[in-house]
Order: C-alpha cells, then sequence, then structure tokens
C-alpha cells in the first residue's frame, strides 16, 4: 500500500474560500481516483493561506486487472447492429463470442482491461483536480490569460508537490510541473524546501515556520489570544468564526495584546467590536466592573503572521490602523447625534421599501398603525398607546444614519442608543433596540410590551404587504426573509401568551376584512408552526388534525399550537393510542356504508350491555368535551375522549354493526356516527396518518 501527497501551492487564498476549498479537493480527488478503480479510504486536507494539501494513505499501487462482457445483438442480426456494437464496446467482430441464449446463438463481447499503476492514475487525475477545481471566484494569469482555455486557479497557482510513497507523479497544468520542492513563511523561510515523503511533509513545513494544519493553527489562535487577554488581566471576548478567519490569514499565528485611547470607549461597545472584528480581525477584550458586569476595555488583540523579535513594534502599527477605524466610528457616533431620530425619519422617505409597496417611510406608517392597534384595540400586548406610536414612528430611523450606513449589521441597535441619548423613554429606546428580534433560533423573543407590540407589527407588515402583492417564498428562495419573518411572529406569540387572530389582524393593517390574504397568510403560518413543531416531537398531521374551529379553518395560531401539543400528548397514551383505532374503525364502516346521521331518532329496541354503555359514555363525554374545546381547555378535552376508550373497545367486541334487522344496523351506525362526530369536536382525527 502507498501513501500519496499533494500540495497546491499559489497566491494567498481568501480565508473565507479555504473551507469550501478543502472540500472541493478531497470531493474532486475522490472521484477522479473511484472512476478508476481505485478505492480510496480516510484522507487528510489541510490548509493554509498560500496552500492546500491532501494526504492519501494506503493506496494500491496498481489497479487489478478486469475481464467485463457486454451482450449484443442475436448473430443473423443487420450488419449494421453488429457493427455499432463493436464500436460501442471497442472491439472488432472476429473478437466476438457466439454463445446460446434461450436457444439462439448471440454476440458476446469480452473486454479485457490491464491493471494500470497508481502513479500513472495520478499523473492523469491531477490535471483534471486542478481544471476542474470550482473557486467563488477565479483569475487568469500571465501572457496566457489572454485565452479563455488557459488556467484559472483562485490566484495564480505557482508549484505542485506530488509524491507517491516519495517519487514524484510527473504531471503538467498550464506550464507547473510538478515536483517534490515547496516553500515556507513569506518572512521567516529562504529558498525551495524539499520535501521527502507524505510522513516529512508536516514537519518540514514546520521548521520552516508553516503550521500546515489549519486546526492547529486555530487552536492556536484561540488558545494565544485567550492567554495574552488573561495575562493582562481581561477576559477575552470569544468569537469563533474570527478564529476561523484569523488562522486562514496566517501560517504561524502569533496573537499579541495591544491597548487603544480610553476616549474612543464613549462610542457604543458593539461599535467598536465591530470596527475592531470586520474591518482589522482583531478581538476585543473586557474587564469586570464594580457592579459585576463586564464591560469592554480599551484593549484589543491581533494576530502577527510572524514571531516578532520587537512584538511592541508590530502592535502599535496595529493599534494606529485600529485607532484611525475608531476616530470614523466616533465621527459618526456624535454626527448622527446632531439630529433627533424625528428629523433623521424624514429621510425615510427618500428609500424605496418595495417598488410597489412604497417607500420605507410609508412602511413606518403602517407599522405605526398597526403596533397602536394591537396595544389600544386587540391588547394583545396590553401596552401604552402613546409609547407604542411613538417607537413604531422611529424604529426605522437609524437606517439613514452615518453609522448604520457604515455597518448595517447595527440597525436597530444604533437607534435605540440614539433614543436613549436624546432623552426618550426607555421603554421607546429598547423598543427601537430590540423590535428586529427575534433574529435566529437562539435569539430571545422580546417580552416587553412595547418592544413586542412594534416588533410584531413590523414582521405582520412584511408578511401581509408581499402576500398582498403576490410575492411569496418559493423554494429555497426567499429574498425578503418572510419565513423568518412568519418564524419571528410565531415566537413572539408563544413566548408572551398572545391571542392573536389573523383575521382581525389583516382587517386592522388593511382596513377592511380580507378573508383571501387571511387565509393564505394563515395557511402559510401553519406551514411555519410544523417545521417549528416538528423538531420538539409534534407532527404535521396532529397540528392539520387542530386547525378548523366552529367550522371554519382556525386564525388563532397559539389556539392551533396548544390544541396540537394536547392532542400530541394525548396520541402518546394507550388511551390515546387505542381510542384513535376505535375511530379509524369507526369511520372505515361509515365510509364503506356512506351513512351520515339525518338527525331522526334511532328505532327502539333491546340493546346490548355494550350499545348501552357507549350511549351513555357518549352522553356524558360528548358535551364535556364540547365545553372543554369552548373554553381552550384541551388537555381536559382530551380527557374526556379517553373515557370513550372502554366503551367503543366493548362495542367493536360484543356487538355486530352489520345487522340483519336494518333498524337494529341503523341504530348502530347512528352510534357509531355519533361517537365520530364527538371525537370531530375536540380534533379531526381523519387527518391523523397510520
Amino acid at each position: 500500500m502507498s501513501d500519496f501527497l499533494l500540495e497546491l501551492r499559489s497566491e494567498e487564498i481568501p480565508a473565507r474560500m479555504q473551507k469550501g476549498a478543502r472540500a472541493e479537493l478531497e470531493k474532486l480527488f475522490r472521484r477522479e481516483l473511484e472512476a478508476a478503480g481505485v478505492s480510496v479510504g480516510e484522507l487528510t486536507v489541510w490548509s493554509t493561506p498560500r496552500r492546500l494539501a491532501l494526504i492519501a494513505r494506503g493506496l494500491p499501487t496498481a489497479t487489478e486487472a478486469l475481464r467485463e462482457e457486454a451482450k449484443g445483438p442475436p448473430e443473423g442480426a443487420p450488419d449494421q447492429a453488429v457493427d455499432g456494437f463493436c464500436r460501442k464496446n471497442g472491439v472488432t467482430r472476429d473478437q466476438l463470442e457466439v454463445r446460446e441464449v434461450k436457444g439462439r446463438n448471440t454476440y458476446f463481447a469480452v473486454i479485457e482491461k490491464p491493471g494500470q499503476a497508481v502513479a500513472d492514475l495520478l499523473s492523469a487525475a491531477i490535471p483534471a483536480i486542478i481544471r476542474d477545481f470550482s473557486w467563488p471566484k477565479s483569475q487568469r494569469w500571465g501572457a496566457a490569460s489572454i485565452s479563455t482555455e488557459s488556467l484559472k486557479w483562485v490566484r495564480p497557482l505557482s508549484g505542485i508537490i506530488a509524491l507517491l510513497d516519495g517519487e514524484v507523479v510527473p504531471c503538467e497544468v498550464g506550464g507547473i510541473v510538478s515536483g517534490r520542492e515547496t516553500k515556507g513563511h513569506r518572512f521567516h523561510s529562504e529558498g525551495n524546501i524539499e520535501i521527502a515523503n507524505a510522513d516529512h511533509y508536516a514537519g518540514d513545513l514546520r521548521e520552516a515556520s508553516v503550521i500546515v494544519d489549519h486546526v492547529e493553527r486555530e487552536a492556536m489562535v484561540r488558545e494565544g489570544a485567550k492567554a495574552a487577554a488573561e495575562a493582562a488581566g481581561l477576559k477575552l471576548v470569544e468569537d469563533e468564526r474570527l478564529v476561523v478567519e484569523n488562522a486562514g490569514l496566517t501560517e504561524w499565528p502569533v496573537p499579541l495584546l495591544g491597548r487603544f485611547e480610553d476616549d474612543f470607549l464613549d462610542v457604543p461597545p458593539e461599535t467598536i467590536q465591530l470596527t475592531a472584528r470586520v474591518n482589522q480581525k482583531y478581538f476585543v477584550c473586557e474587564e469586570a466592573a464594580n457592579d459585576g458586569q463586564n464591560r469592554l476595555a480599551n484593549a484589543f488583540i491581533c494576530t502577527a503572521n510572524i514571531d516578532a523579535v520587537d512584538p511592541a513594534v508590530v502592535v502599535d502599527g496595529n493599534r494606529k490602523v485600529l485607532a484611525a477605524r475608531l476616530s470614523d466610528a466616533r465621527f459618526f457616533w456624535e454626527l448622527d447625534q446632531k439630529k433627533t431620530l424625528a428629523e433623521h425619519a424624514k429621510g425615510l422617505e427618500r428609500i424605496t421599501f418595495h417598488e410597489k409597496l412604497g417607500t420605507v417611510a410609508d412602511k413606518v406608517d403602517r407599522v405605526a398603525k398597526l403596533a397602536s392597534w394591537l396595544v389600544f384595540d386587540a391588547k394583545e400586548p396590553n401596552g401604552d398607546h402613546q409609547l407604542t406610536r411613538k417607537a413604531a414612528e422611529l424604529c426605522k430611523a437609524d437606517l439613514v444614519t452615518e453609522m448604520v450606513g457604515e455597518f448595517p449589521e447595527l440597525q436597530g441597535l444604533m437607534g435605540g442608543y440614539y433614543a436613549a441619548k436624546e432623552g426618550l423613554p426607555v421603554e421607546v429606546s429598547e423598543a427601537i433596540r430590540d423590535h428586529y428580534k427575534p433574529v435566529g433560533q437562539g435569539d430571545e423573543a422580546p417580552t416587553a410590551p412595547t418592544t413586542v407590540a412594534v416588533s410584531l407589527a413590523d414582521k405582520l407588515d412584511n408578511l401581509l404587504s408581499f402576500f398582498k402583492i403576490d410575492i411569496l417564498p418559493t423554494g429555497s428562495k426567499d429574498p425578503f426573509a418572510l419565513r423568518r419573518a412568519a418564524l419571528g411572529y410565531l415566537r413572539l406569540v408563544q413566548a408572551n401568551g398572545l391571542k392573536l387572530s389573523i383575521d382581525t389582524v389583516v382587517h386592522a393593517w388593511d382596513g377592511q376584512p380580507r378573508h383571501d390574504l387571511s387565509a393564505k397568510l394563515t395557511e402559510f403560518l401553519v406551514d411555519r408552526l410544523s417545521v417549528q413543531l416538528r423538531d420538539e416531537g409534534v407532527r404535521h398531521d396532529y397540528i392539520q388534525a387542530s386547525r378548523d374551529w366552529q367550522g371554519h379553518t382556525d386564525m388563532r395560531l397559539d389556539r392551533i399550537e396548544a390544541r396540537a401539543r394536547a392532542l400530541s400528548a394525548f396520541l402518546a397514551s394507550d388511551d390515546g393510542v387505542n381510542l384513535l383505532a376505535g375511530y379509524k374503525r369507526a369511520a372505515n364502516i361509515l365510509k364503506k356504508e356512506e351513512w351520515e346521521r339525518d338527525g331522526t331518532e334511532p328505532h327502539a329496541y333491546a340493546r346490548e350491555p355494550a350499545e348501552k354503555e357507549l350511549t351513555e359514555a357518549l352522553a356524558l363525554a360528548a358535551p364535556k368535551a364540547i365545553d372543554c374545546v369552548q373554553y381552550e381547555r384541551f388537555e381536559d378535552a382530551m380527557s374526556a375522549l379517553a373515557t370513550l376508550r372502554a366503551p367503543i373497545d366493548r362495542f367493536f367486541e360484543d356487538v355486530i354493526v352489520n345487522a340483519d334487522d336494518p333498524q337494529v344496523r341503523a341504530a348502530r351506525l347512528d352510534l357509531l356516527a355519533r361517537f365520530r362526530d364527538a371525537v370531530h369536536k375536540v380534533a379531526d382525527f381523519s387527518r391523523i396518518e397510520g
């Protein structure tokens, strides 16, 4: 068995592309070798800013000879058919064999494929891998770049190492010939490095100040940054994405701590962190305050790509660059405060929300109207009308500020800061700050009434506005994040125990009833609810079984959810399982007989004890279940149904439904229909699968 090393060396590969490049290299390597009949086991794939490397262990030295047979046309077939069969299989007529198949002589082609040296297969595979490599962005270079047939790579490719058990695998791509030489660290190593084999590769590069294993470099960044912060009595603000990025920017990472001027701490900490992270790829630190809370420190941690003789020089250079960036942020912070949020909000008239939906100012008007209705008329949530209106009118004002123009991630957050600086009530500033929440799965849903109202109104307006003009998510495409808005709406309703009916919301938003719009949005929200609850074990068919209310589609998502959860718990019990089986049996009999109740009283006859028991149980359970459902006590409604489990089981054990007497048969079918209808008052069991 053989070990193979492949290194593709180039100019700096962007850090954000390295993970995908590792996966692409592995995929293409497996594709090429498996297509040639070589089984590939576990691969090691590494990346640095200047190289991709792959090590495959346990490769065979050669492939086995293969014998393949292909059945052709029968003897006596037209010459055209026989010649075509020969061309397809690369044989001549005199190489065909004739065998009897079902009493008829038939041509067979026997193709002998000799084994191949894996080194030869690799020589052909490497150019194919390089030419087929898919990068998010790539370029051509040099004199050959005038041709569209020239080699493309993320950055100019400069070297190829291809070693099989220490022997060079010869190949050439775009004028670059494979060999065993590479280069070490750009500053800590001079000249070429000769690699003996795959086993020596990582060690030889380490001696040349290159840590080729990206996972090891990530650990060096993570642990080194934490140690640097602790040495200064600070706590690192952890950022795993930044760890990966710094590891992708360096071949010999050395985290270093520096300080910036205290005056910059007057700027909101999120702005400092974003400035450091986005623009400079720096970590920030916190220090413990007297109140027990951690606060941002005037410290940053940069990751150098050299082991500097005088680290202070490196730190000072980075400090100057960061200071320039922080000066810009402070300028934006101070400039934005020269206007009130209300003055900033006037600029929303110049921003188009959507060509069919007007400006962002138009959207704000709709949000303010709906938020006011939620707290004042619907009282879901029950909050202060004036505070809610104020917060809604200003919630998008920071979109036209300089700070949000520089850092769009800070929208909402900066509005909250500016509102607080302006002296607006805390309820207003918090609502502006948090009205985009919840954004993702791990984001907490707001509970302050003013915030909840503005957040709900904003998400509902997004949904209703686009649904009204028939712009809905399709497949994986959701350009206006309507699925996220729907999940945000659901989480706000759940976290705050709200009882909002979509039809009344639509009426308040549009000024008139719009059943088509209400039904369309409800359907969409129910689908999102199904996705959300699926991870909690609540099946989608339980939600479908809980969708009707008093003969119509229920437009209160909270009620559908409560019903579905109660149904899920009930059907997980023995009573629920057996009652469902009894219901299915009754429903199948009624469907087969096409039986529907006509309201007439059944014929009097001597009833079996099991019939009497079921009749009496229905007389008690049915009205109780209806009453519980009416008052939304769904667990109690399920408990009422549970009392029917034993009577329906005994009925099917002891009673013959299809009695000879047609009147007796009709009475028994009517009893089953009463049982089915009683169950349907609690949930539509016909929609339950299985």
